[in-house]
C-alpha cells in the first residue's frame, strides 16, 4: 500500500528534494525552477496533500484568527440574534473566510473598565475588529493607543484615536426626517437610544433637520431600547399614554421600526395613511415587512469589507484613516 502523504517530509521523500524546496514549490516562491515546482506541485495534488495552515501560521507568526467582539455597554439585553448583528456577522465571516482567517465572535457586557485590555493581553488573535462603540468610546479610544491591529464598526467623531468605518449617521437622520417632513408630518416621534454614538448622530440630524423648517415640525424624544422585547413595551406605552398621536415616525433602526409597525397595527391605526414610519439600516426585514419599510440605508456589506481590509493592513503595521460611508434614503411603502 502507498505510504500516506501527510507532510512536506512525506512529499519531500516522495519527490526526492529537500523539504525547503516543497515549502518554497507550495508557497509559490521564486527560488525553486518552474519546472520542479510544477512537479512537486502536481504530487501535492495528485496525493490529496494540503500544507498545514497550522504550521503556516506559526511560520509567519500568526494565528489565523480575527476577534470579533460586541460590546453591551448600553444595552445589555440586546442579543447577538439581533437581525443587525447577524447580518454584519454574516458579510464579515465572508471577508474573512476568503483571506484564510477564523472569526471567533465574543459578546461583552462592560462591567470593568478594562475588559478590551484583558482581551488584547490575551493575544488569542491577530487583531479585532469590534461591532458598535456602544458607550464604551474612552476604553476603544485608551486601548487604539497601543495597539493597533483593532478597528470599530460605528461613528466616526472628530479627535478620536481608534480607527472607525461607519455610515454619516447625522446626515442619514436628516434625511428620514427631512422625508417625513416632506411626506406631510408635522409632529414627529423619534425612538431610540440616545446613549449610543451612532443613535446619537441619528437624533442630532433629526433635530438639525426640524430646526431648518423653522417651526413647520415638531420632533418628540422617546427613549427606546434596541432590544424588541424591550422596545414593543415602550412604544406600545406611549401610544397608549400620548395626548396626541404623531403622524411620522423615525425609529433608530429597522428593529425598533418593526415594532412600532407591530404596536401601531395591534391599536387599528393604519401605516402609511394615519402614521409614516421611517427605519434605520435596510436590513432584509425591512423588504419583507407589511408594509415594506421605508429607511435609511447603510452598506454594511461594503463595511464589512473595509473593516477587514482596514484591520488587514493594521496587522502588517500600517496606520489607516477611519471610513464614513454615504447613508441613501430607499423610499417603500410605509412613509
Amino acid at each position: 500500500m502507498a505510504k500516506k502523504i501527510r507532510t512536506i517530509y512525506d512529499l519531500a521523500e516522495l519527490a526526492g528534494v529537500s523539504p525547503a524546496t516543497v515549502s518554497r514549490s507550495l508557497a509559490g516562491k521564486g527560488m525553486v525552477s518552474a519546472d520542479t515546482a510544477e512537479r512537486i506541485r502536481k504530487l501535492a495534488q495528485k496525493h490529496g496533500f494540503r500544507p498545514s495552515s497550522f504550521a503556516r501560521n506559526l511560520r509567519i507568526r500568526r494565528r489565523g484568527a480575527i476577534g470579533v467582539v460586541i460590546p453591551l455597554g448600553h444595552e445589555r439585553a440586546q442579543h447577538i440574534s439581533d437581525p443587525f448583528f447577524m447580518t454584519m456577522i454574516g458579510c464579515l465571516a465572508d471577508e474573512l473566510t476568503e483571506r484564510d482567517f477564523e472569526l471567533i465572535l465574543s459578546r461583552v457586557v462592560p462591567d470593568r473598565d478594562d475588559w478590551l485590555e484583558t482581551m488584547i493581553e490575551s493575544d488569542r488573535v491577530d487583531g479585532i475588529i469590534i461591532i458598535g462603540q456602544s458607550d464604551q468610546l474612552p476604553t476603544l479610544d485608551a486601548a487604539a493607543q497601543h495597539y493597533l491591529p483593532m478597528v470599530v464598526w460605528g461613528a466616526f467623531s472628530q479627535g478620536q484615536a481608534h480607527c472607525s468605518v461607519g455610515t454619516d449617521n447625522f446626515l442619514g437622520g436628516k434625511l428620514a426626517t427631512l422625508h417625513l417632513i416632506a411626506q406631510g408630518c408635522r409632529r414627529i416621534a423619534f425612538f431610540g437610544n440616545a446613549d449610543a454614538i451612532e443613535i446619537r448622530h441619528r437624533l442630532e440630524g433629526s433635530r438639525a433637520a426640524i430646526a431648518e423648517q423653522k417651526g413647520a415640525a415638531e420632533l418628540i424624544e422617546i427613549p427606546t431600547h434596541l432590544a424588541t422585547e424591550l422596545s414593543s413595551a415602550e412604544i406600545a406605552q406611549f401610544l397608549a399614554e400620548t395626548d396626541q398621536l404623531p403622524d411620522g415616525i423615525f425609529a433608530a433602526s429597522d428593529v425598533i421600526a418593526l415594532s412600532a409597525l407591530q404596536a401601531l397595527g395591534r391599536r387599528g391605526i393604519n401605516v402609511p395613511r394615519d402614521v409614516k414610519v421611517v427605519g434605520f439600516d435596510d436590513l432584509p426585514i425591512a423588504r419583507s415587512s407589511m408594509p415594506a419599510l421605508t429607511t435609511v440605508r447603510q452598506d454594511i456589506a461594503m463595511g464589512a469589507s473595509h473593516l477587514v481590509d482596514c484591520l488587514l493592513k493594521r496587522i502588517d503595521g500600517k496606520q489607516t484613516g477611519s471610513v464614513v460611508l454615504n447613508p441613501e434614503l430607499v423610499i417603500r411603502e410605509s412613509a
